[in-house]
């Protein structure tokens, strides 16, 4: 893996605890020699996981769309910004620039990206990790309603397993640089198999 593209939150108006664990994460991916892309803020957790990329010396890559490329929104201290028309090449592009994908504590946005992603992977449409970096046991109910879907035959457990989850950035950077892509899943879930 060379790029991480990380998902996470916006708003200020969350706790101490999710800033940092967001600023450490881009330490982190700068201390490992991994290029940060996100979506190009600089509010909230998106603006700490830059920060943090940037200040141990990474480089750190935003996708922003022309409404939030704004100075009241978007990080003008970037290795690089990209612009594109909408959200759909937004998150396209992020895609492109990525070997692997971690969701920080977010909303919507993140929960988008996140889910995209994972039924990306789902479809064979790529074959790079994911992961959650479990903030506060923040993702616990998402995990657990994950769970669920499995034991009722919604998800195959080797779908749900390739999510890795973990509270710290390089436990779970460790599990993600082990990944092995469920192809066999991949074909029964295609009807291929």
């Amino acid at each position: 893996m060379k790029s991480i593209c990380v998902f996470c939150g916006s708003s200020d108006s969350v706790h101490a605890d999710y800033k940092t664990a967001a600023y450490q994460l881009g330490v982190t991916l700068a201390q490992k020699g991994l290029r940060l892309v996100y979506g190009g803020g600089k509010t909230g957790l998106m603006g700490e996981v830059a920060d943090g990329a940037l200040s141990a010396g990474g480089e750190a890559i935003g996708v922003i769309i022309p409404s939030m490329n704004t100075p009241a929104l978007a990080h003008i201290a970037l290795t690089r910004m990209d612009v594109t028309p909408d959200m759909h090449a937004r998150k396209a592009r992020m895609h492109e620039l990525a070997d692997g994908y971690i969701a920080l504590p977010g909303g919507f946005g993140t929960w988008d990206e996140l889910f995209e992603t994972v039924t990306w992977a789902q479809t064979g449409a790529h074959e790079k990790p994911v992961g959650l970096l479990n903030v506060k046991n923040y993702y616990a109910l998402l995990l657990a309603a994950m769970d669920h879907a499995v034991e009722e035959g919604f998800i195959f457990s080797e779908h749900r397993k390739s999510i890795f989850h973990e509270s710290a950035p390089e436990i779970l950077l460790e599990k993600m640089a082990q990944y092995e892509h469920p192809r066999e899943a991949v074909k029964r879930w295609l009807k291929e198999g």
